[in-house]
């Protein structure tokens, strides 16, 4: 019951392990009731069963957990250590599988389990939870061999110390971090421990089929449970084996056609759809919660995630931010791969999903980033280059034209500007920082300013400044191609209007002065005073 409580009360992120511990406790219950009214042989039944539950329970605790990366190295040495122990029992110990009235089912079982939950406690580091139930598994061994040798009361307080220190492990919170994901790291294939696990499946048929040789089965209790875990071990760590080679080849090949998605990709919705068609292959749907894919860090501001990593890991390629009990959002910066550099507008990819999920494909999801980011920066450069030769193309095609133009930047810089406006300004060159507004007369700065901080093309009228600080008036029209791919950008197109000394003149369309908006007409009377 103090496992259910503990259970229903943390919500670790794996149930199963739990739940497996609870049906140990409850099968070793049964078992006594049956000991107790003389049904011995039922009793070893569910005494023999509680040791199989434990060890599923305690190897359930190693799946996605601090214990992955070892797992199929202590899977190898349980199974060589179960057959090690049925050879010293059967051929050098005792007869019939006991020392007195000792079992050496449950005594290989006792040790099995405590191999386990030493294995556990040194992953998990100082935990108490992981404490608590190798204390419980020390007791169940110390009754199982006192309690054969003197049966007592006090013989028994070792089952009481494996009840009582098994539920506090479920009610402490540390018991959450015994089931917390963890990043997968499968160890190398060496044949030595092919060898051995082998060598441990073989040695139950081997040690049965000499003692049929020998006269008779004499441990054939013994060897049918040495057999059966050992056989539960070997099916472990081959389904472990098939399921990490089956979600690297999906994981490959998600990030494969992901590649060659990003790769054809020609704009920036093109990487984003293929960043979420990605995603959707390397997580199950029902796990993911929501997937942001922002190409610079003001989409991340936007989101109210930062930017920056954990100060414990400040070149971290991903960190989890926002976790619960089963969700966390995982932040993975776009870096460019090959320099190993986050890209200098920023930009990560967001996805939000299950904590255990996001451990497994933790490595993918960097990988996509990184590929990500490579395609935006492709296509960046594709664009700079394709706005270069629109350049180049616009100042061979109108170098000799009186017309006066300018292409600026979305910051209101300079990114052309046509010859005749130098020679209307007087001036040979313009320094690679100028801005729009530093040609504009000091009165006429803030409408310019407002203009082009708003959407949309319009007209203005302005004063420009020449080198030998008189001014020139002139009609400037603007279309608003920021979002064009290959301009991205104004362009702005200007008129002399000096020679007017009225920009109502310039514009015959309109029958009333008033109807030109207040700063024409305040311009119109400047003007008049100016030249």
């Amino acid at each position: 019951m103090a496992i259910i409580i503990g259970v229903r009360w943390h919500k670790p992120a794996r149930l199963g392990p739990w739940v497996l511990i609870a049906a140990s406790v409850a099968s070793l219950a049964v078992g006594d009731i049956f000991y107790a009214i003389n049904a011995d042989d039922v009793a070893e039944t569910f005494y023999l069963s509680m040791f199989l539950l434990v060890a599923a329970a305690l190897m359930q605790f190693t799946r996605f957990g601090s214990l992955l990366g070892d797992r199929s190295r202590l899977i190898d040495l349980l199974a060589a250590s179960c057959t090690t122990l049925l050879v010293i029992w059967v051929f050098l110990i005792g007869d019939q599988g006991q020392i007195g009235k000792i079992s050496a089912a449950d005594v290989i079982g006792d040790l099995v389990l405590i191999a386990v939950a030493v294995r556990l406690v040194l992953a998990a580091g100082r935990n108490a939870s992981a404490a608590l139930l190798l204390s419980g598994s020390i007791g169940m061994l110390a009754s199982d061999i006192l309690y054969s040798m003197m049966p007592g009361t006090y013989t028994e307080i070792g089952y009481i110390i494996l009840y009582v220190t098994w539920g506090l492990a479920a009610l402490h919170p540390s018991m959450k971090r015994l089931t917390d994901p963890m990043p997968p790291d499968p160890a190398q294939w060496r044949g030595h421990w092919a060898v051995l696990l082998c060598a441990s499946v073989a040695t139950p048929p081997v040690v049965l089929l000499i003692e049929a040789l020998n006269g008779g089965v004499k441990d054939g209790v013994v060897i049918a449970v040495v057999g059966g875990l050992t056989l539960l071990l070997t099916i472990t760590r081959l389904a472990d084996s098939v399921m990490q080679n089956s979600r690297a080849a999906a994981r490959e090949h998600a990030l494969r056609t992901a590649s060659g998605t990003l790769v054809a990709a020609a704009d920036q919705p093109a990487v984003q759809e293929g960043v979420r068609a990605a995603v959707a292959q390397l997580m199950p749907a029902a796990s993911v919660r929501d997937v942001l894919f922002a190409t610079d860090d003001r989409k991340l501001a936007e989101a109210g995630l930062s930017t920056e990593p954990p100060a414990s890991s400040p070149r971290s390629r991903s960190w989890l931010v926002k976790e619960d009990d089963l969700y966390g959002t995982m932040v993975c910066p776009l870096w460019l791969e090959p320099m190993a550099v986050a890209r200098p507008n920023g930009g990560a990819l967001i996805v939000t999903a299950r904590r255990d999920v996001l451990a497994v494909t933790r490595d993918a999801l960097e990988v996509l980033a990184g590929q990500a980011a490579m395609a935006l920066d492709r296509i960046m450069l594709v664009e700079a280059v394709g706005r270069r030769d629109s350049d180049q193309y616009l100042r061979t095609v109108i170098s000799n034209t009186a017309d006066l133009m300018l292409v600026i930047d979305e910051d209101q810089r300079i990114r052309y500007a046509s010859p005749a406006l130098r020679t209307l300004l007087g001036s040979t060159e313009l320094s690679p920082l100028a801005t729009f507004t530093d040609l504009v007369h000091p009165d006429d700065q803030g409408p310019v300013r407002r203009a082009f901080y708003s959407s949309g093309d319009g007209k203005l009228f302005c004063a420009l400044r020449r080198s030998d600080q008189s001014q020139v008036l002139v009609e400037a029209t603007y279309r608003d191609l920021r979002e064009d791919r290959l301009v991205q950008g104004y362009v702005v197109t200007m008129r002399n209007v000096t020679e007017g000394h009225d920009p109502v003149e310039q514009h015959p369309h309109l029958e009333n002065v008033d109807e030109l908006p207040a700063w024409v007409n305040r311009r119109s009377a400047q003007h008049k005073f100016r030249y």
